[in-house]
């Protein structure tokens, strides 16, 4: 699939539904050109995860959310809140006007990503997510291997905290 003459292609990476103003945020990036947005959303991840996620909350003040990552699906169980998220985050995205169409990720999300961004022609890759300090002093997070990989200009932006109902 190659994009469009004329069309700014942008992969999105996200981690949970977009809130209205990350779709305003990403939507107006490039003034008035049309965009196309291919989105990839990676469900929770594993134990691991929730340890990282927890010392961000930890780092960020938000020790109600640290001590409620146990609460949170995980693996299989994060699946259909994953879908859903998609969802809302496509319907945001074409509400504003843009094309979008999506997927979720489940293992090896950097090859995915690199895999899109060759398929659609992509121009860039947003990487909108929660702040992950952890994984950002290390290197380890999304924009970060990112940048190695993609051969594109790669923009990494932190979302905003609420997702709005669907």
């Amino acid at each position: 699939m190659r994009r469009a003459p004329g069309v700014f292609t942008s992969v999105l990476m996200i981690e949970k539904a977009l809130t209205s103003a990350d779709v305003e945020f990403v939507t107006t990036l490039h003034g008035d050109e049309p965009i196309t947005f291919h989105v990839l959303l990676q469900p929770r991840g594993d134990q691991a995860d929730r340890l990282l996620r927890a010392i961000d909350d930890v780092a960020l003040g938000e020790l109600d959310e640290a001590a409620r990552e146990g609460e949170t699906p995980e693996g299989q169980e994060a699946t259909g809140f994953g879908e859903r998220a998609l969802q809302v985050s496509l319907t945001a995205l074409r509400a504003a006007g843009c094309a979008a169409q999506g997927r979720l990720i489940e293992d090896h999300p950097l090859d995915a990503l690199k895999a899109l961004v060759a398929e659609a022609g992509a121009d860039e890759v947003i990487v909108l997510t929660d702040p992950h300090y952890v994984e950002e002093f290390f290197h380890r997070d999304w924009a970060s291997r990112a940048r190695h990989k993609v051969g594109v200009p790669v923009l990494k932006l932190f979302s905003h905290s609420a997702a709005d109902e669907a």
